[in-house]
């Protein structure tokens, strides 16, 4: 994860809890880095596609800052998830890129406009 950001409070009470398991996660996470040539950033884009999928704030907030940190835009961010409405469906893409927003920090337009300003 990106050092800009600190590790979720969860994710540490987990870690602290369950040192062992997580290791085993976090092994798991680089075993799949390392199984192919996808680069970081397009590895990222894609998690957060499945995290919209499966509606999963936390994991659509923390791929959201990997792939920042990976050198996404969050322009690159929200096009992974709209790419996949006709997948996955409209409500769950409106969720995910509202959750995108959380960690962008970009201001949620509520009248008019579309959402690219």
């Amino acid at each position: 994860m990106s050092s800009k950001q600190p590790t979720p409070k969860n994710h540490q009470l987990i870690t602290q809890r369950y040192p062992r398991f997580m290791a085993a996660v976090d092994a798991l996470g680089q075993a799949v880095a390392d199984a192919g040539p996808l680069p970081e950033k397009t590895r990222h884009l894609v998690q957060i596609g499945a995290a919209a999928a499966i509606r999963s704030e936390g994991a659509v907030h923390s791929h959201t800052r990997r792939a920042l940190a990976a050198g996404a835009t969050p322009e690159e961010i929200q096009h992974a998830v709209i790419a996949a409405t006709s997948t996955i469906g409209f409500p769950n893409v409106m969720a995910a890129l509202s959750w995108i927003d959380d960690v962008t920090g970009r201001p949620r337009r509520t009248q008019g406009g579309d959402a690219d300003g």
